[in-house]
């Protein structure tokens, strides 16, 4: 990191996760202790840490090193409200993916309508315990439990005025789970611009699900969020109704035999379709460094993605790149696996793959709208 990508980051120290470490290992071993009982009523739980029923599990969801397969077969035969909610999170990932994939970066603006007015120097106020303490845990661990998410970016775009994109890139950079599925999702839901209404973050809220951060803030006595949020002013978008597009449904040859696997950061795990075809091949990982210089993450993501790499080189050949994609992969003979993102095709038509393996998806998409989760849900 220190010697070959420090400089593709957004400055910060070259550290890792202290919460979190990549890697498949890493992955079953979180998945192996994560039981699902009692979920349902803690899932939300902040403070104490101790109270909390979340998973955990998303980096490793993110990166492909747990498929949502794995995860929903993992709590099979568990307390049945406990596994209907959790089944239900993972439904909202998979949505997610559809969603992006049909939309792309039209994402960049709201789904359904978009703020009227936007303060374009906002920023979190950090003296205010509940804001500064879940900032903190952020930018040191690149997690934060889904209740402190839905917090934080309300705050910021519903309350505050600021622009909900601003938000959703400060969130993305320090992400372990950050993908522009999920994430980008979760604000446009939480801001209003992506959904019916938006969410609103008041002060019952922290002192319900972490009353200690209430205790000891300097705002105690003065608080400036003990009243519900007004309604934001809304602006009309264009319509932007999507059906997801056409996926890989069985594997792709040219006729050409591969000379290795190329992974994506969609897709690291020892389950990668192409991957497990070829066990016998090299692997080849590109840090693609227009975009990487563009996004400018915190330095513990790439470090995420360099132990899973390394732990992969253990037990095989792996080649690791920094440069275009396009430019690195051209000419070579490649399998892979298709990943669910706008970009992967965009690439993948210039690389020219003679073998693709459809992604491992929980619900495959198919031609229908993705524009309400609770109408995708009732069709799937």
């Amino acid at each position: 990191m220190a010697e070959h990508l420090i400089d593709l980051t957004d400055g910060g120290a070259v550290a890792g996760s202290e919460r979190f470490r990549g890697g498949q290992t890493a992955a079953d071993a979180a998945l192996a202790a994560f039981d699902v009982t009692g979920y349902a009523s803690r899932r939300n739980e902040v403070l104490p840490v101790s109270a909390r029923g979340a998973s955990a599990l998303s980096p490793y969801i993110r990166h492909g090193l747990l498929t949502l397969r794995r995860v929903w077969a993992h709590v099979a035969g568990g307390p049945g409200k406990g596994v209907e909610k959790f089944r239900d999170e993972l439904m909202w990932q998979e949505y997610a993916r559809h969603w992006y994939l049909a939309h792309g970066r039209t994402t960049e603006v709201g789904v359904r309508r978009e703020q009227a007015c936007v303060d374009g120097g906002v920023g979190w106020d950090r003296s205010m315990a509940c804001v500064d303490a879940n900032l903190r845990e952020l930018e040191r661990d690149g997690w934060l439990v889904n209740q402190t998410r839905m917090w934080l970016s309300s705050e910021w775009s519903v309350r505050r005025g600021g622009a909900w994109l601003d938000g959703e890139n400060y969130f993305f950079r320090h992400l372990l789970d950050g993908s522009r599925a999920a994430n980008r999702m979760g604000w446009q839901w939480t801001a209003g611009v992506g959904s019916s209404k938006h969410y609103g973050f008041s002060r019952s809220q922290v002192e319900r699900r972490a009353p200690e951060l209430c205790r000891g803030c300097e705002h105690r006595r003065d608080c400036p969020i003990a009243n519900w949020p007004d309604e934001p002013e809304w602006a009309p978008v264009a319509d932007t109704r999507a059906r997801a597009p056409r996926v890989l449904s069985a594997v792709s040859r040219s006729g050409e035999e591969p000379d290795a696997v190329w992974l994506t950061a969609e897709s690291l795990g020892s389950a990668d379709p192409a991957l497990d075809a070829h066990p016998e091949l090299p692997v080849v990982f590109v840090f693609d460094e227009p975009l990487l210089a563009r996004l400018r993450l915190s330095a513990k993501r790439l470090v995420f993605l360099v132990e899973t790499l390394a732990e992969l080189g253990a037990n095989r050949a792996v080649e690791v790149y920094r440069g275009s994609p396009v430019e690195v992969l051209s000419g070579r003979r490649l399998a892979v696996t298709e990943a669910p993102v706008p970009g992967f095709r965009r690439i993948s038509e210039r690389v020219r793959p003679v073998e693709a393996h459809p992604f491992l998806w929980l619900v495959a998409p198919a031609d229908r709208p993705v524009s309400s989760f609770s109408a995708w849900r009732r069709r799937t």
